[in-house]
């Protein structure tokens, strides 16, 4: 089974994927009546289990909303000594560098992964582990917060696989990564 670590996630026109204050309710800015899903659910079939950090768990945690995902989640935390009750059986929590944590979910057999939440993915771009990025823009700027993207140790190459439309407004750029 051929393994690949997967980013989904959308932006800012400026980069950044939550505002200075933690906040994603401008990732609702532009009206989606029809609740387009922006291929997420395609881009969901075709993953076997996510990787997450702390901070988003908590976050996805907190949404008043049953829980989204239909697929393992392995949460990665230095803080947390154990997932709340509520999520035992559908959330896991995993420690270790990155390699590790890695060769452990990929021991359970799950090979294609969902990589999420800011600070894990540039810890996996930081180590060169990131094979694909579908990347959401939203049309606003938010002069500040949390950026999607730090610096590197060295660059890495992509290459654009596809751009779409959605909304009339927002664009999603797929890119996998040159090695």
């Amino acid at each position: 089974m051929n393994k690949k670590n997967s980013v989904f996630i959308a932006t800012s026109l400026d980069g950044f994927i939550a505002d200075k204050n933690g906040g994603i309710d401008w990732l609702h800015t532009i009206p989606n009546p029809n609740m387009d899903d922006m291929g997420y659910v395609e881009f969901n079939n075709d993953i076997d289990a996510l990787v997450m950090g702390r901070t988003t768990f908590e976050t996805v945690c907190g949404f008043d909303v049953d829980w989204p995902y239909d697929k393992p989640v392995f949460v990665l935390s230095n803080k947390l000594s154990e997932i709340p009750e509520s999520h035992k059986g559908k959330a896991f929590l995993v420690k270790g560098t990155l390699i590790e944590i890695l060769e452990h979910i990929h021991e359970k057999g799950f090979n294609r992964l969902y990589i999420d939440g800011g600070t894990t993915i540039r810890n996996f771009l930081k180590e060169d582990l990131i094979d694909e990025m579908v990347l959401t823009t939203i049309p606003v700027l938010l002069g500040g917060g949390s950026s999607l993207f730090s610096e590197l140790p060295n660059q890495l190459n992509f290459e654009l696989v596809e751009t779409r439309t959605y909304l009339n407004q927002v664009t999603q750029s797929h890119y996998k990564r040159n090695k």
